[in-house]
């Protein structure tokens, strides 16, 4: 097996093992390393569970230009971008764990569709998903009543820091796009500080800069705990439904 993943070039190229006697396996297995789909995470972590054959991920974190990554990927015959990942519930009825498979991208006064197909075979695809609107931001939103204004003024069911930069860029280079995130915060539980400091530019944890939050604000521990037990269910829900869904995101079957 021969892997490569870089966050910041946002490339994942991992080796099948096929019987080169058998031409239609390695035809098969050389069409699905072939790159179609951009991931467009916003964690390294949530970037590893997406990285897989014919999937580009690139991690908003890294600090990586999406638009050149889409301009190039237009050129080489890529055929979707896709925003995954966890992101905050807006609806009241989500719980952590609970999939949201987007059918528009709400970005401030604008709405953009998600592909068709590929969003309802994803909804398919996702036992309990539900196909609803995601709210894209540019800043975190920690607090309760922010998540409630944000329902009100959006209708979205969740929302996330990249589904609506995934919709603008795919947009503009006349990609399909779709968006499929799971709940890690629900609508009624605020977000602590420590949460949020604690995450690196890279997307990677930070336990000491956590650490050091929790000393000055101790109250927060048992929020945090709380929080911390949402992100394990959130990850292993990564983690089962990524396989569920493919190598490439289940793009490959359609037309």
């Amino acid at each position: 097996m021969a892997s490569q993943l870089d966050f910041a070039g946002g490339t994942f190229v991992d080796g099948l093992v096929v019987d080169t006697h058998d031409t239609r396996r390695v035809a098969d297995a050389v069409e699905i390393q072939r790159p179609s789909v951009i991931a467009f995470v916003g964690l390294a972590f949530e970037a590893r569970i997406a990285a897989a054959p014919g999937v580009q991920v690139v991690c908003r974190t890294a600090g990586s230009d999406l638009e050149a990554v889409a301009a190039g990927a237009a050129r080489q015959g890529y055929r979707g971008m896709i925003s995954f990942g966890v992101a905050g519930g807006l609806a009241s009825s989500l719980r952590p764990g609970d999939w949201v498979v987007a059918s528009s991208i709400r970005d401030a006064d604008v709405d953009r569709p998600t592909d068709t197909a590929w969003s309802r075979k994803l909804v398919g695809m996702i036992d309990g998903a539900i196909h609803a609107p995601i709210a894209g931001v540019d800043d975190p939103v920690s607090d309760p009543a922010k998540k409630r204004e944000l329902y009100r003024a959006t209708g979205a069911a969740v929302v996330d820091m990249e589904s609506h930069i995934v919709a603008r860029v795919a947009a503009e280079h006349e990609l399909a796009f779709t968006a499929v995130r799971v709940v890690v915060d629900p609508a009624h539980r605020a977000v602590p500080s420590a949460a949020l400091l604690g995450m690196r530019p890279d997307g990677s944890a930070d336990i000491w800069a956590v650490l050091r939050d929790l000393v000055v604000r101790p109250l927060q521990l048992s929020l945090l705990t709380r929080i911390t037990m949402d992100a394990f269910t959130a990850r292993a829900e990564l983690v089962r439904v990524r396989r569920q869904l493919g190598p490439q995101f289940g793009l490959t079957e359609l037309a």
